[in-house]
C-alpha cells in the first residue's frame, strides 16, 4: 500500500506491485513505492483521489476548482471492463476465454503498441506469455507442476504472431492462447485519465497506478514534481526505502519494472515474475531494475518490463534509437553493489 502525505508534491517510483498490497512506514518521507505530499497543509484547489484497479493502488493529485473522484472512477471503471485479466466481465477476459466479443479501442491500442514492442525486441516482449506467468504463479490463473515438458508444452501457444485483430474481432491461430497486458495496461490507465485531465483543460495534475506515473505542470508548491527511484533491495513486503535518485518530471511519464518486489523463494533459488516468453522461464541476471521515462506512460510501461528481458546492452540498443526516452538501469556488480547505467540526458532530469 502507498501512503500519501499531502502536499509537498513530490513521490517515489518502483518496481511491478503485481497483486500484494504494502504498508510503507517511513520516519521521514523519502525514496520508492508511490507518491508522497509531505506537508499537513492542503494547498486549495489540489484535489486527491484514491482507489484500486488492476488489483493494484491508484493515487491522482490534480488542481480543479472541484473534485473529478466521480469521473475519474466511471473512467477506470470503463478501463477496467476492457483490459482486466481478473474481471469475468471485461473484454480481455471473455477474449481469453474465447468468447465471442468486440474490443474496445483501448483494447485495440494496447494490442497494437504490444505487437510494436515485441517487433522492436524480436519477441522478447510479449502479451501472450499469459501461460507461462500463470504456470510460475504470477498471472490470473494458477497451474500446476512446473518442469520442462510443460514449459516446452505451453510455449507452442505463446508468440504474438499467433493473434491478430480483424476489424474487432481477436483472432487466434490456437484457442488456448491468452493475453495478459498486466506490464502496458497500467501505464495506458494513466495515460487515459491524463487525458481526462487534458479535456477538462487541467494543467497541473499527478497520476500514478501501480507505481507507474503521468506527471504534468506543477505540483502544490508551484514546484516540478519530484520522483525518487528506489534502490532494488530484495524485499517483498516493501518495508525496505532507499533512494537511487531523485529526478524531475513534467510533461513526461516514468514507469519502473524490476524483480526485487514480486517473486517469492523455492528451494534456495529465487524466481522473479517476469517471464522470459521464448524461454519460458524467469529473467535472471545481474539488471535489478530498469525506469524508463517517455511522453506516455504506456510506452514507458511495456518497455520497462521488455528491456528486463532482453537485457542491459540489448536495451541500451533499443532506447539509444528511441527519440525522447531516457532511462536508469540499475544492476549488481561482482560484489553485489549497486551499478547504474543512464541514458545521455538523464542527469538533465535531477535539474529542478
Amino acid at each position: 500500500m502507498v501512503k500519501l502525505f499531502h502536499s509537498a508534491g513530490w513521490f517515489r517510483a518502483a518496481g511491478n506491485y503485481g497483486k500484494q498490497k504494502r504498508l510503507i512506514i517511513l520516519l521521514i518521507a523519502i525514496g520508492g513505492v508511490g507518491i508522497f505530499f509531505s506537508s499537513c497543509s492542503k494547498p486549495e484547489g489540489y484535489y486527491l483521489t484514491e482507489g484500486e484497479i488492476f488489483k493494484t493502488t491508484v493515487h491522482i493529485k490534480y488542481k480543479y476548482p472541484k473534485d473529478l473522484r466521480e469521473e475519474i472512477f466511471a473512467r477506470l471503471d470503463s478501463f477496467d471492463l476492457s483490459l482486466n485479466p481478473f474481471n469475468k466481465k471485461s473484454i480481455l477476459y471473455r477474449v481469453n476465454h474465447n468468447e465471442e466479443v468486440e474490443v474496445d479501442d483501448w483494447f485495440i491500442t494496447v494490442f497494437n503498441k504490444a505487437k510494436e514492442i515485441s517487433e522492436l525486441t524480436g519477441g522478447a516482449y510479449d502479451i501472450t506469455c499469459a501461460p507461462l506467468v500463470n504456470l510460475w504463479g504470477f498471472g490470473f490463473e494458477k497451474m500446476d507442476e512446473i518442469n520442462s515438458r510443460t514449459i516446452d508444452s505451453l510455449k507452442q501457444f505463446v508468440g504474438y504472431q499467433k493473434v491478430w485483430i480483424e476489424g474487432r474481432k481477436v483472432m487466434k491461430a490456437d484457442p488456448r492462447l491468452q493475453l495478459d497486458a498486466s506490464s502496458i495496461a497500467k501505464g495506458y490507465a494513466c495515460d487515459v485519465i491524463a487525458q481526462l485531465f487534458d479535456s477538462y483543460g487541467i494543467k497541473d495534475y499527478m497520476v500514478e497506478i501501480g507505481g507507474e506515473i503521468h506527471a504534468k505542470g506543477k505540483n502544490p508548491q508551484g514546484k516540478t514534481w519530484s520522483i525518487e527511484i528506489e534502490q532494488p533491495i530484495d524485499d517483498v513486503a516493501g518495508f525496505q526505502q532507499k533512494r537511487q535518485e531523485l529526478i524531475y518530471l513534467k510533461d513526461r511519464s516514468i514507469a519502473t519494472s524490476g524483480n526485487y518486489r514480486n517473486f517469492y523463494l523455492k528451494d534456495g533459488k529465487k524466481y522473479a515474475h517476469i517471464i522470459h516468453p521464448l524461454t519460458g522461464y524467469p529473467v535472471e541476471g545481474n539488471l535489478l531494475s530498469v525506469s524508463v521515462i517517455y511522453p506516455d506512460c504506456m510506452t514507458a510501461d511495456a518497455f520497462a518490463t521488455a528491456f528486463m528481458v532482453v537485457g542491459m546492452d540489448s536495451a541500451c540498443l533499443i532506447a539509444n534509437r528511441t527519440p525522447e526516452m531516457e532511462y536508469l538501469f540499475i544492476y549488481s556488480d561482482e560484489n553485489d553493489r549497486f551499478m547504474e547505467k543512464k541514458s545521455a540526458n538523464f542527469d538533465k532530469l535531477k535539474i529542478k
